[in-house]
């Protein structure tokens, strides 16, 4: 079962402004992801279900995060049924991220009380997200659907939205800048983030300094609002 509360890991990924997101079928590497995400201050780290035996993988990186890194908050990205959620639940996911809207995921979230973040490439999408008890919407994917000038838009009539965009965010101050301005309450990154090259070569160390870069470029962006 999840570990932290559903506001707990809610006010943590506003906060940090920033889930890093990845998957790796290698449990060590994939250990090192997340220590290196950990020491770059991001407590909220996705893992999505895209490979053979990932719930192995994530069961794994539960349990040290759990005696190593109790601060982190694990979740599940790439969710799109019930059955495959549900496993992620038992197994300690905080919590589940997926690409469409799932009905069938979103009343076992909110039965948990784990946060559920459904792609959403639409006003009515987010609506409909909203009626099964959605908090942050994942707006995916972020650049295709319209990018910072979507979130904008919808927020205009929506105020009460909270989006969460993942795909189409860089590292760039630029690019954070677009997103944060236009109202997101935080962002997903994956390749960008955690880059192949930096995981081919083992460099944690260049994902714990993008991470910290990211972090505190969020923070400076939003002081300046």
């Amino acid at each position: 079962m999840a570990r932290f509360k559903r506001l707990e890991t809610l006010i943590a990924m506003q906060d940090i402004g920033v889930i890093p997101v990845f998957y790796n079928g290698d449990v060590e590497v994939s250990k090192n992801i997340v220590k290196a995400c950990a020491d770059g201050g991001a407590v909220c780290i996705e893992m999505t279900n895209r490979g053979d035996h990932a719930i192995e993988v994530f069961c794994e990186l539960e349990k040290y995060c759990k005696d190593e890194l109790p601060e982190v908050i694990p979740g599940v990205g790439s969710v799109v049924d019930a059955p495959t959620a549900a496993l992620y639940i038992a197994h300690g996911a905080n919590f589940v991220v997926g690409p469409v809207i799932d009905e069938e995921i979103a009343i076992l979230c909110n039965k948990r009380k784990i946060p559920y973040s459904p792609g959403c490439g639409s006003a009515s999408e987010i609506q409909r997200a909203h009626s099964l008890g959605v908090e942050y919407c994942k707006v995916f994917p972020g650049a295709q659907v319209g990018g910072p000038a979507f979130a904008r838009a919808v927020l205009g009539p929506c105020p009460w939205t909270s989006i969460m965009p993942t795909g189409g965010v860089s590292l760039s101050r630029e690019s954070l800048t677009e997103w944060f301005s236009a109202g997101v309450v935080c962002v997903g990154m994956g390749s960008k983030l955690i880059t192949k090259e930096a995981v081919a070569n083992k460099d944690f160390k260049k994902i714990t300094s993008d991470v910290r870069k990211v972090i505190k470029l969020i923070k400076e962006i939003r002081a300046s609002f």
